[in-house]
């Protein structure tokens, strides 16, 4: 197969497969010139702007199915977008390709991209293409979000309501699985390999950014995004039989030789959100999520006790926030 060390360029890469992703949005130049505009002129929209990267050995495997990593450099900046109470709008997209990145692999990565864009409304702004000894993907996202609206990551009172959308920790069994930590059945192991591979951001921020006060995505975990949240001026009380867990997660919690709760809540790439708001909205955001056929939970409430404390026997000080340079 072909490969960019022999006989791909830039031209090459640009106009066979990401000049489909522009949907011909005439601010792009078509990819001619080495600049776009947004063209974004409204009086009741603003824009909002997110970026994020995945590199090869730390959010992925060199192994992985490109149509993987499209997945996950989409949703990390999606899960963002969706967090801010906002609606995708376009993306810069930098590629820095290792010689191993074949024509076979650049069609998958596309493809998969086209299919997401899509599905959620978004085009293909422009970016960069450069070479490199490993692969690393990275993208910032543009959206759009009504002028008088802001939604903050800290912004709470006290006794407000805490709910997360989606199963945490499902993501987190698939890496362990991969990495042959735990065994279990072959329906099982698709099932949590397909969570860690494919993650898909929750759409509701937008449908319910009206009623809430603060909204995060859980992209380094449960305990240290809501760590992050409380800004050390509150505190929480989580009820922990209500942290949503599919009954396959049960399962393999209920082996003892795999490991605990406490491991679950403290790892990332669930992308689900943590939702913040008044006892008063809970109903409203419960019939919004019951509409869009998305599962929403209340795990707790913000008290004055700062720190984040269960209702059992977790001990959050051994759960340690996800870091990338740790």
């Amino acid at each position: 197969m072909k490969s960019i060390k022999n006989s791909l360029s830039e031209k090459f890469i640009i106009n066979k497969y990401l000049k489909k992703l522009n949907f011909k949005n005439k601010g792009t130049f078509d990819f001619e010139n080495d600049g776009a505009y947004l063209g974004f002129n409204s009086k009741h929209y603003k824009l909002t702007v997110t970026t994020d990267s995945i590199s090869e050995d730390i959010d992925f495997f060199s192994n992985d199915d490109p149509k993987s990593i499209a997945q996950k450099i989409t949703t990390v900046n999606l899960s963002d977008i969706f967090a801010m109470g906002a609606l995708p709008h376009s993306y810069l997209l930098n590629l820095h390709l290792p010689n191993h990145i074949n024509e076979n692999w650049l069609n998958l990565f596309s493809s998969q991209l086209k299919k997401i864009q899509n599905k959620y409304g978004f085009y293909l702004l422009g970016g960069d293409i450069s070479k490199s000894n490993k692969l690393i993907v990275s993208s910032t996202f543009f959206g759009s979000i009504k002028k008088k609206l802001e939604i903050f990551q800290n912004k709470f009172n006290l006794y407000d309501d805490i709910l997360i959308t989606g199963n945490i920790g499902e993501s987190k069994i698939g890496l362990e699985i991969l990495k042959k930590k735990i065994s279990s059945n072959i329906n099982l192991k698709q099932y949590f390999i397909k969570k860690y591979l494919y993650p898909i951001p929750c759409k509701i921020g937008p449908l319910i950014a009206n009623h809430v006060n603060s909204m995060k995505d859980i992209s380094d975990g449960l305990i240290g995004d809501l760590t992050d949240m409380l800004n050390d001026k509150y505190g929480a009380l989580i009820n922990v039989n209500k942290i949503p867990l599919s009954g396959k997660t049960k399962k393999i919690l209920n082996n003892k030789k795999n490991f605990r709760l406490e491991d679950l809540l403290s790892d990332g790439d669930d992308y689900e959100l943590i939702i913040i708001s008044s006892q008063k909205n809970r109903n409203k955001i419960f019939d919004i999520a019951n509409k869009n056929n998305i599962n929403v939970t209340l795990i707790g409430k913000i008290i004055s006790e700062k720190g984040i404390h269960f209702d059992s026997h977790l001990d959050v000080k051994n759960i340690k926030k996800f870091d990338h340079f740790s």
